[in-house]
């Protein structure tokens, strides 16, 4: 199963410890930087995106900016718009900052200088998937409208080569792919670390589990409407989240969802297929012209991933191979969460066309 309450809490351990380090930003602004190193800015912004979002999250959310020594002296650095796994948030990036500058500086150093830019996607469910919909709210203009545009009024992008990627892990990972999909023009480089894909592999064994097939029809129209706790089952939590991205009922029914089973407890195939048409392998294997010939893709899954978020990677680089995107896949050894951080340089120092080593 793709996401369990285990896969919920190695994806917060992902984020790394540490304390808060550099300098922060009043709200809506940016900090004066510190005389010398990495640093830390953060913006705030009330987001027009998710105002009055149908779960009633907040619609003004820390933005982290993780920049380099480099970042002087009006200096135009490539920006990765980093996207967290499920139920990780920026506020984790924030509490983690000290082994998030330690990292944006070895890829300075080592790849190329570069900032590094965290965008939340944190649902009451736990994760939106980066997507727009009428049961959660806008996050993919969020990101791309938003975010983007409130750092780089700040921090303006080099006028060629690779300026702005996009990148993330498990359920950032695919938001990493469906967004550089959906606005190719706004992203030169995809970096997916194990994503969420192959939806028959990775989803389908965990809308089976009973937790999730044998929940009343009348508790999950509950669980939407905020009449009930969000629930402490993991697996549920999960498949609501997902329910709420994939699968809305009605932009006249803003926050309602179509669940995967009817009250008779009944398997849905015509909502399933909703689903397989957010897969990101469905995706490329139906479109033809998914990503730009400009740009260019990094996908992986580690090799013990439990979530079998390898095996969508490896199938998705099996059709883009032969288009014109340059595109490469890498296993490394471990599991889903290890080595987040050294994967992620690993990635960056392949779209920039550095040299690449492998993780151990």
């Amino acid at each position: 199963m793709l996401c369990t309450l285990r896969k919920f809490i190695a994806l917060l351990l992902a984020a790394g410890g540490g304390t808060v380090a550099g300098a922060q930003s009043p709200a809506g602004g940016t900090a004066v930087p510190a005389d010398s190193g990495p640093h830390l800015e953060v913006l705030q912004f009330e987001s027009r995106a998710l105002q009055d979002n149908p779960l009633h999250d907040p619609a003004s959310r820390p933005v982290p900016v993780f920049l380099p020594a480099q970042a002087t002296n009006g200096a135009r650095l490539p920006v990765v718009y980093y996207l967290p796994g499920y139920g990780n948030s920026t506020a984790n990036f924030i509490r983690s900052s000290n082994a998030w500058l330690q990292c944006v500086q070895q890829i300075s150093d080592a790849v190329t200088p570069l900032i590094l830019v965290v965008a939340d996607g944190k649902t009451r469910w736990g994760g939106s998937q980066y997507l727009n919909s009428a049961a959660q709210g806008n996050y993919a203009d969020y990101v791309c409208d938003e975010v983007v545009a409130a750092v780089e009024a700040h921090h303006p992008v080099p006028a060629q080569g690779v300026r702005r990627l996009i990148a993330g892990h498990s359920s950032g990972g695919f938001g990493a792919l469906r967004l550089g999909s959906a606005r190719p023009e706004l992203f030169d480089a995809v970096i997916a670390l194990s994503p969420d894909s192959d939806f028959p592999t990775s989803h389908l064994p965990l809308i089976k589990v009973p937790a999730v097939a044998r929940v009343p029809l009348a508790d999950v129209q509950k669980y939407a409407a905020g009449l009930l706790p969000v629930p402490t089952n993991g697996d549920l939590l999960y498949a609501l989240g997902l329910s709420a991205a994939y699968a809305p009922q009605a932009a006249s029914a803003p926050g309602t969802i179509d669940w995967l089973y009817d009250a008779q407890g009944n398997f849905r195939a015509e909502i399933w297929q909703r689903w397989l048409d957010n897969d990101p392998l469905a995706i490329v294997q139906k479109n033809p012209h998914a990503f730009l010939p400009s740009q260019c893709l990094y996908l992986e899954g580690a090799a013990r991933d439990e979530y079998s978020a390898n095996i969508g990677a490896r199938k998705i680089f099996e059709v883009l191979q032969f288009r014109p995107a340059r595109c490469t896949f890498y296993e490394p050894p471990g599991h889903h969460s290890d080595h987040v951080r050294e994967r992620l340089q690993r990635g960056l120092a392949w779209a920039f066309q550095r040299p690449l080593a492998d993780i151990h």
